[in-house]
């Protein structure tokens, strides 16, 4: 029997969060991207009403003005858009165990097991469809199909706020007449290979010769066939397993140029306590922390290391950073800019091997510290808990949560195999 696979994918997602919280622009075209005051970014994301006046994402931000006189731009929220993520994926859990994120606002629901309890794909579909509308305020495309590719397919064909079936008996009338490009991973250098050779829709790929296609793109190329005839056989994660991004950090440049260790060491437990917060805040843990350093000629490297056991908690992240410091900078200038990310990013209860040499029980403690400590700085605001090694540099670690980055999976890098 084939799995029933639906691919959620929430419509203009930062332009709808941001619209939900700014009311005034209502009937507004408006845009989510760079810093607006100083004229640089691109536009990450735009609301229905920019995109019939020609806003493109990734358009920078002087061209989406050209196109659309009056473009309303604000800055990302990504706190406001990983906490609407967690509540559609809250929703997508009472349909099935098996939710995968692909982003902050997709994800991939096996509903197999469900349909004999709630109906086929397309009613569970409309039923999702219809709840994120309601509770959240947002809407959704939702594509039903018996592998994610073509589900993904189906909440990309038809948009805003709809659900498309992409079954056995309709999908050669369906996918197979569209470019070439619709189809997941072939962007522009494969679509002009693919166009040199004389192959310009999907269902062409599907019908080329897998070896052709092995021959010309190497191990893309039997991917992509597979792709195009719905024979990817990849199951949808676990619920809890995977995180919507895989990585969560923040960095600054300080107010002055850091000169010693110490200085240092108070701003990288700035850092991580910010950047644990948010993994708390979004039931995260990562086993990757990551170091930024630009020194005061702009110099700058990136070192990270793995360890042994994901952790949200501050202090396991600012020790591990700073031991990456020590170990790789020398001081011939002074810095400054630092960064901190923890990054292979798991749901908070995702399973790992215990360390022999690893108190899980003094972990516990420290988790139980850090979530008092969050929450008395919700109550109470975030000054009104600090450690004491910051008042020994207040003019360096300035009290404000720094801008939060992100980084988004891609669908190989999960490890999905389409084929072999």
């Amino acid at each position: 029997m084939d799995r029933v696979i639906l691919h959620a994918d929430a419509n203009c997602f930062y332009a709808a969060v941001e619209m939900l919280h700014r009311p005034e622009y209502d009937g507004q075209p408006l845009a989510v991207g760079g810093d607006a005051e100083k004229r640089h970014g691109i536009i990450l994301t735009a609301n229905y009403i920019a995109k019939r006046r020609g806003v493109k994402t990734g358009s920078a931000l002087w061209e989406a003005r050209q196109a659309c006189p009056g473009l309303v731009i604000v800055p990302p929220n990504y706190d406001q858009y990983l906490r609407f993520s967690r509540y559609m994926r809250d929703i997508y859990s009472h349909y099935s165990d098996k939710v995968e994120s692909f982003g902050l606002d997709e994800c991939w629901l096996d509903v197999t097991d469900s349909v004999g309890i709630r109906g086929d794909g397309v009613s569970i579909a409309q039923e999702i469809n219809r709840k994120v509308k309601s509770e959240l305020g947002i809407t959704i495309s939702v594509g039903v199909s018996w592998n994610k590719i073509f589900a993904k397919f189906g909440s990309d064909y038809k948009k805003p706020d709809a659900v498309t079936d992409v079954n056995r008996d309709n999908y050669r009338q369906i996918v197979w007449p569209k470019p070439a490009e619709d189809l997941l991973y072939v962007g522009r250098a494969t679509k002009r290979k693919l166009a040199n050779v004389g192959i310009h829709t999907i269902g062409q790929i599907a019908e080329a010769d897998p070896s052709y296609l092995h021959y010309m793109l190497g191990k893309q190329g039997l991917m992509l066939s597979v792709f195009a005839r719905g024979e990817d056989k990849t199951p949808v994660a676990q619920e809890n397993t995977d995180a919507p991004i895989k990585s969560i950090g923040n960095g600054m440049t300080m107010p002055r140029d850091l000169v010693n260790d110490m200085e240092v060491k108070m701003a990288i437990y700035m850092l991580s306590e910010s950047v644990a917060t948010r993994l708390r805040e979004n039931h995260f843990a990562g086993d990757v922390i990551e170091i930024f350093v630009r020194d005061n000629d702009l110099m700058g490297f990136t070192r990270q290391h793995k360890i042994s056991s994901p952790t949200n908690i501050s202090d396991e992240i600012a020790r591990q950073a700073m031991q990456i410091f020590l170990e790789n900078y020398r001081w011939q200038k002074p810095i400054r800019g630092v960064g901190v990310r923890v990054a292979s990013l798991h749901g908070e209860r995702y399973p790992y091997q215990l360390d022999l040499f690893q108190s899980e029980e003094r972990r516990e403690k420290q988790l139980a510290v850090d979530r008092a400590v969050d929450e008395i700085r919700k109550r109470f605001g975030t000054e009104s808990i600090q450690r004491g090694l910051m008042f020994f540099g207040p003019e360096i670690t300035p009290r404000k949560r720094q801008e939060q980055t992100i980084h988004p999976h891609s669908y190989l890098e999960r490890g999905n195999q389409a084929f072999g």
